[in-house]
């Protein structure tokens, strides 16, 4: 199947089949917002549903302190609620 025939979504998927990606890194390889990135990984793992396949999360982690025990894993936190610290990494995601 030609690339150009194939959606966003697909061409996402296929990317996370490949390594683990962020939705920042998303965004930026596939010419989108990071928030239509996150839209298309929720709807990534809704779809897996029903395969074999599933959509893993590395949750966001603060590199000041350690912290990782965010309430919304798919989110990106402003700030780290242990040290305050806003070098709160984004999380991210494979299939596999």
């Amino acid at each position: 199947m030609r690339e150009t025939s194939r959606t966003t979504r697909e061409r996402i998927t296929d990317r996370l089949r490949g390594e683990t990606l962020s939705a920042g890194a998303l965004a930026r390889e596939f010419e989108i917002r990071s928030a239509e990135a996150l839209d298309h990984v929720q709807h990534i793992a809704r779809s897996l549903e029903d395969s074999d396949e599933t959509l893993l999360v590395a949750p966001p982690e603060c590199p000041d302190c350690g912290f990782d025990d965010f309430d919304d894993l798919v989110n990106r936190p402003s700030r780290c609620p242990e040290c305050k610290s806003e070098n709160v990494e984004e999380p991210a995601f494979r299939v596999e």
